[in-house]
């Protein structure tokens, strides 16, 4: 007499599903257990990249050397926590290893420009040409930094705009630094009738140029003739001041030229014709 329970073949389909029922309970135990570990390791690592960043305010480090230390040993410690999972699940790291001394190659190929990203950021930690909250120019970008990460660095542009520009273009550019010195200097142009006296103008602007909030006394503003146009005489009219507040000096520098030709009586500049006798 045949076993309902044997299919074809003589296969015992109870013992199938027996057997499929504990494979399927184990992976499913593996992968809540996978899961439950990879939330603790993720919290532990958090934890442990804020304890470095905590130690390292505490010995008064350089914000840039700082973040960039955080993102690093949290990098190094998501891989270990990856490797990790796959050795629970079976994964023998050495295999892993193998398959990515494999895939070295290939993969420095394909990212060849994030290495090399990665390596300028650390030459850009190393040097230090700028560091976070200074006002730059690099990468045809102009702001202030704001994060010096593994592979790019984030600058918020005047007009509140966040650009990431890969370390590499930085480090291969030219970069400008304007808060490596206490003042900055503000360069602004001030259009003379021809009937005005350049020196009377002069010596206004200078009282007018002084009295402007958060204007340096040292090095003093310089207002000087800067070059003569078909209008007439035009002044260079260059104070200085931190750069934080560069744009509140320059708008006001503005409004002092303004406000002190006006007061002066100065006829507004116009264009001079000159016609020529048949």
């Amino acid at each position: 007499m045949l076993n309902a329970n044997l299919g074809p073949g003589g296969l015992d389909l109870d013992a199938v599903v027996r057997s499929a029922q504990t494979i399927v309970v184990d992976a499913a135990f593996k992968v809540v257990a996978a899961v439950a570990l990879y939330i603790a390791g993720r919290w532990l690592i958090s934890f442990v990249v804020h304890l470095i960043q905590r130690a390292l305010e505490r010995q008064q480090v350089d914000p840039t050397v700082l973040r960039y230390t955080g993102t690093v040993v949290g990098v190094l410690l998501n891989l270990s926590l990856v490797v990790a999972i796959l050795g629970y699940f079976g994964v023998q790291t050495t295999t892993f290893a193998a398959l990515l001394a494999g895939a070295g190659i290939a993969i420095g190929t394909a990212w060849g420009g994030l290495l090399s990203n990665f390596a300028a950021g650390a030459f850009l930690v190393v040097l230090r040409p700028f560091k976070v909250g200074d006002f730059v120019s690099a990468g045809d970008c102009t702001g202030t930094v704001t994060t010096v990460g593994l592979f790019a660095t984030t600058i918020q542009l005047p007009d509140n705009v966040v650009a990431h520009v890969g370390n590499g273009k930085i480090l291969s550019s030219t970069i400008l630094n304007y808060s490596a010195t206490p003042a900055r200097r503000v360069e602004l142009k001030a259009q003379l009738h021809p009937s005005v006296n350049p020196k009377d103008a002069i010596d206004k602007l200078r009282i007018a140029v002084a009295k402007i909030k958060n204007v340096a006394a040292s090095p003093e503003p310089s207002i000087e003739i800067l070059e003569f146009t078909e209008f007439g005489p035009v002044l260079g009219v260059r104070p200085y001041t931190h750069t934080d507040n560069y744009w509140q000096v320059y708008f006001d520098t503005n409004t002092a030229i303004v406000e002190t030709f006006s007061a002066a009586g100065y006829p507004a500049p116009e264009r001079r014709l000159q016609l020529r006798s048949a």
